[in-house]
């Protein structure tokens, strides 16, 4: 299988993985589907990484699925295959990980791409770039998570809009409404991006991680529930050796030194 359509780069315990088919918007064929799976997971496993940045190649982030592959008969796996073998496995990744993934949205966000985009712990664009539920423009319905996330980014009334009418939202309109954290002005995109990532990357990566499994278990929980979770993790993370280093910068005044532990 061929690396090319998944870029990785590790520096300074971030891993930059770029979505690489510039010539179709980054749009997804199987293989890049199946590639970005092992990317994450290879992250996942090294130790050395502690955020992750995932961005696109050229002037897209990710225009979602391939239609040339779905509609040549030769290489369609079909919806099922695309779905429970590509997108779906994408998005459990990007929320069980336990380390934060940030979403760099460089260009246009459409379909599976927007909603891969906004799957992500926290997603910044720069002013240019646009976001569109495309899926009802073909005669299709949301997938990856969309009519998961988007609701509860935006509200029921506001999601439910955009997924019927299709209509592009900028950047700027995304952060107003809360579906984005953060417009970046685009000169000032990359830099501030791994600013990001390096600040996220020399936080306490455990308590990180914990702050992830509560915000996915409050998609679900009771507030009875959800309490006993944070009592747990809050008990844990008291025994991390990051708590302890948080704790004595801060009474010795200096910045801490977080190793993730």
């Amino acid at each position: 299988m061929s690396n090319e359509s998944i870029l990785l780069k590790i520096e300074n315990k971030v891993a930059y993985i770029t979505l690489n088919r510039p010539e179709v918007f980054n749009s997804f064929n199987r293989e890049m589907a199946l590639r970005l799976q092992e990317t994450f997971d290879a992250c996942e496993a090294n130790s050395e990484v502690r955020a992750i940045v995932l961005t696109g190649s050229g002037k897209a982030f990710c225009a979602g699925q391939d239609l040339k592959e779905v509609t040549t008969p030769e290489l369609n796996p079909g919806f099922k295959k695309i779905l429970e073998e590509h997108y779906n496995p994408i998005i459990k990744r990007i929320r069980t990980i336990k380390k934060p993934v940030i979403a760099a949205v460089n260009g246009v966000a459409a379909g599976a791409g927007a909603n891969i985009a906004l799957a992500c712990d926290i997603v910044v664009a720069h002013e240019k770039v646009s976001f569109i539920q495309a899926f009802s423009l073909i005669g299709l319905v949301p997938d990856s998570a969309g009519t998961f996330f988007l609701p509860r980014l935006v509200g029921f009334q506001k999601a439910q809009a955009l997924a019927m009418l299709g209509d592009k939202v900028s950047a700027e309109e995304a952060e107003r409404i809360g579906m984005i954290y953060q417009v970046i002005p685009l000169e000032r995109f990359n830099d501030e991006v791994a600013k990001l990532a390096v600040k996220l990357a020399n936080m306490p990566t455990k308590a990180l991680g914990m702050i992830k499994e509560l915000f996915n278990a409050s998609m679900a929980n009771t507030l009875e529930a959800q309490l006993d979770m944070e009592s747990k993790y809050q008990i844990e993370a008291a025994q991390s050796d990051d708590y302890k280093e948080g704790v004595a910068a801060f009474i010795e005044k200096r910045k801490p030194n977080f190793e993730g532990k």
